[in-house]
């Protein structure tokens, strides 16, 4: 299973895995017993992304767990933060000291079907025409991985998440924040290309 990007920092290890047809990816080994029911009915591919998670955990803490409150993961022990997501062929995990959300998502067209369910009309603003699905997908991506810090079920991405313009050479400073009545947390995303992929780091 080789090595496809290293975006690790100082305070946080960030690996992108590719699969391989001769990966071994044995479920027995590698997934955990308390989650066997939860995939028993997923796609094959959908399969190979978490147990590509767990061969990528292996590698960096060989005694943990990933486990799930509220159908999000944590690390048990919880010795560290931790955030997953994978987009077939491409796996990620994110191992850090202060919480962190990654996410990754393939450029696609039909992203601009749903702008109204995740934007407001002042994040529409800044966008190029002419550049609309790179743009989108990167707002996208971003409050996804907003998100996993800071998530609700009583939460929407459009009302409560937001990405402040930002240009495409300053793609590792994006503006952001996660914000109700009662608080508002600015953060700060880093936005990487790989593949027709984006690939976001949102960090505390």
């Amino acid at each position: 299973m080789p090595l496809y990007r290293d975006f690790s920092d100082n305070n946080a290890t960030i690996l992108v895995w590719k699969y391989d047809e001769s990966d071994d990816l044995d479920i027995n080994y590698l997934l955990e017993p308390e989650n066997k029911d939860k995939v028993k009915d997923y796609h094959p591919k959908k399969l190979l992304e978490v147990l590509m998670v767990r061969k990528l955990l292996k590698s960096l803490k060989p005694m943990s767990k990933i486990l799930y409150q509220e159908r999000e993961p944590f690390l048990y022990p919880k010795d560290a933060e931790i955030s997953i997501t994978h987009s077939f062929p491409f796996a990620a995990i994110a191992i850090s000291k202060n919480k962190i959300g990654i996410d990754l998502e393939k450029f696609n067209p039909k992203i601009l079907r749903l702008i109204n369910k995740f934007t407001f009309e002042e994040e529409r603003g800044f966008i190029p025409l002419d550049n609309e699905v790179t743009f989108y997908t990167i707002i996208w991506s971003v409050k996804e991985s907003m998100y996993k810090i800071h998530h609700s079920k009583h939460w929407s991405l459009k009302k409560h998440y937001e990405v402040y313009p930002f240009e495409l050479k300053h793609l590792h400073h994006i503006k952001c924040r996660v914000h109700d009545d009662k608080i508002s947390d600015e953060l700060r995303a880093r936005v990487e290309f790989f593949d027709d992929y984006c690939f976001t780091i949102v960090e505390e």
